[in-house]
């Protein structure tokens, strides 16, 4: 369940707050804050163009950042882009919805666990295309039917692009739980398995692309008992979707329940990511409504298909840095160097947020916080989407983004890496390119149920040799969506009209790591 923003939570009563320490950042990057876009900015999308659009959150209305000729998202511009439309007399105008950007270049979101700041769990979905910039709306799977208070079955539920391409869409809201695979070009929905452990629905779950093509889900309800003596939970299960098959089978248990309490009664859990060295991290939640408790994460080892404990979340939040951190929906971005940047706060949605990463040896290592908000925002409020540059844009439903540029390079092992492309390219005219690990190792960010913002696709970046100005070709029509190391793929790419011509240099780009430059002229 996603707060709206503006909204928090008191500080636990009686609490003794020491005096206050100003602790210099141990490890990481450095923030920069952009100039003024629209207000509410929420869940940021990265368009095939290299753009970013983000929505302005519970409402209607769209915007755009466009990088400068040197591609700096930092010195970027706003723009409006095309609203939401009426669909059957509601204008569709969604907080906390499913989101994904299509192997086509198209991008679809579905549900909303409000509609106007409205608590109404819509049913409503539209499909937008960048190319004629306007929005379709989009149907409801069959048998998902919107119920007579006005709630529907999707609301904040999550979603995902599998390795085939194909969106996968859960229900929020059905009981027993549902799932749906999108048809992209018929706009249509066709039935699939459903996590089938859990004794309820799919609340406030999230899913995460695995190398296998698998998906990974933990169940939030698996445990839950009621009787006339009350109700326990917390929940361990973990289950995987397998694409072959439509089914959903166990994959084991965390070694302790990654969701919040059971007592707290919000369900909520923290991302989930993967990395490059294909393991996943997920973070737990811990809202702090009982007894003050350390947040934990668990590891998932890919390979040989079992969890481990990782490190517990330190005490080092809230405003005199003596509570524990929690991730209870909260975002997560894997860093171009494979560290985890996440944010966290004290309880829910206390404030302020503080950052971290996540190194790879499972340590847990304090980072600047943003520049503007972070005193006076939970972590809720935040979204990070991984730019083609590198660096980690972040929303807080303010008119202020913020990017932050960490320190470190990728391993060479993770960057796609092209074996054909052609040697000369004409403004406007459409080409294909292929080779290897073109959609990068992991889908980039997390958040859980309430945002998704993937980043799992290739994009071309041209960069003109004399001027240094960067060009990004639209791609579309990927051949895979796999985040399955050395996996062969292929895409195309429409150079822009107003590339500069002459001697250029051409990169893949996934998850803001880039190939090594192939030599091309533009004519």
């Amino acid at each position: 369940m996603g707060r709206i923003p503006g909204l928090h939570a008191k500080a636990d009563a009686g609490q003794v707050e020491p005096a206050a320490q100003n602790e210099a950042p141990k490890a990481g990057g450095t923030w920069t804050a952009l100039a003024d876009g629209p207000a509410p900015l929420g869940n940021p999308l990265l368009l095939t163009d290299g753009t970013v659009m983000v929505q302005q959150a519970g409402t209607e209305k769209w915007s755009q950042l466009t990088p400068d000729n040197k591609g700096s998202y930092i010195n970027g511009t706003w723009s409006d882009l095309a609203s939401l439309p009426v669909i059957n007399g509601t204008q569709y105008a969604p907080l906390y919805h499913s989101s994904a950007v299509l192997p086509d270049g198209r991008v679809l979101i579905m549900g909303g666990e409000y509609n106007g700041f409205v608590p109404i769990w819509t049913n409503l979905g539209a499909i937008y295309d960048p190319l004629s910039d306007a929005w379709t709306p989009v149907p409801h799977p069959p048998g998902w039917g919107t119920y007579s208070d006005g709630t529907g079955a999707i609301g904040d539920a999550q979603s995902i692009v599998l390795a085939n391409g194909t969106y996968l869409q859960a229900a929020c809201c059905l009981l027993p739980a549902a799932d749906a695979l999108f048809d992209a070009a018929t706009l249509t929905w066709t039935e699939t398995g459903a996590p089938r452990f859990g004794n309820f629905y799919q609340d406030e779950q999230g899913y995460v692309l695995l190398p296998s093509g698998k998906v990974m889900t933990l169940d939030i309800w698996t445990d839950v008992t009621f009787s006339p003596f009350g109700a326990t939970g917390d929940a361990t299960n973990s289950e995987l979707y397998e694409p072959n098959s439509g089914m959903w089978v166990a994959s084991g248990n965390t070694p302790v329940s990654m969701v919040d309490p059971f007592a707290c009664g919000n369900f909520e859990i923290g991302p989930g990511v993967m990395r490059p060295d294909e393991t996943l991290v997920q973070f737990g939640g811990n809202s702090g409504c009982v007894a003050p408790k350390a947040d934990p994460t668990a590891i998932y080892n890919t390979a040989t298909g079992t969890w481990t404990a990782g490190p517990n979340l330190p005490l080092a939040c809230g405003k005199f840095k003596n509570r524990y951190c929690d991730l209870a929906d909260a975002p997560a971005a894997v860093l171009p160097n494979g560290n985890i940047l996440f944010a966290a706060s004290a309880g829910y949605d206390g404030t302020p947020t503080d950052f971290f990463e996540f190194d790879a040896d499972n340590t847990v290592k304090k980072v600047a916080n943003t520049l503007v908000h972070a005193q006076h925002s939970g972590a809720f409020v935040y979204n990070f989407l991984v730019l083609p540059s590198g660096e980690i844009l972040t929303t807080d439903f303010s008119t202020t983004a913020e990017v932050y540029t960490p320190t470190g390079s990728p391993n060479p092992a993770w960057a796609p890496h092209i074996t054909a492309f052609p040697a000369a390219v004409t403004a406007g005219a459409s080409y294909p390119i292929s080779g290897s690990q073109f959609n990068g190792l992991t889908q980039g960010s997390g958040y859980g149920d309430d945002a998704q913002g993937a980043t799992n696709y290739p994009l071309v970046r041209i960069t003109n040799k004399s001027t240094g100005h960067v060009f990004y070709a639209r791609t579309a029509n990927h051949s895979t969506m796999s985040i399955a190391p050395h996996t062969k793929g292929s895409t195309t790419f429409t150079v822009p009209g107003s590339i500069e011509t002459g001697a250029s240099m051409l990169e893949v780009v996934a998850n803001g790591i880039a190939s090594t430059a192939v030599a091309i002229m533009v004519n």
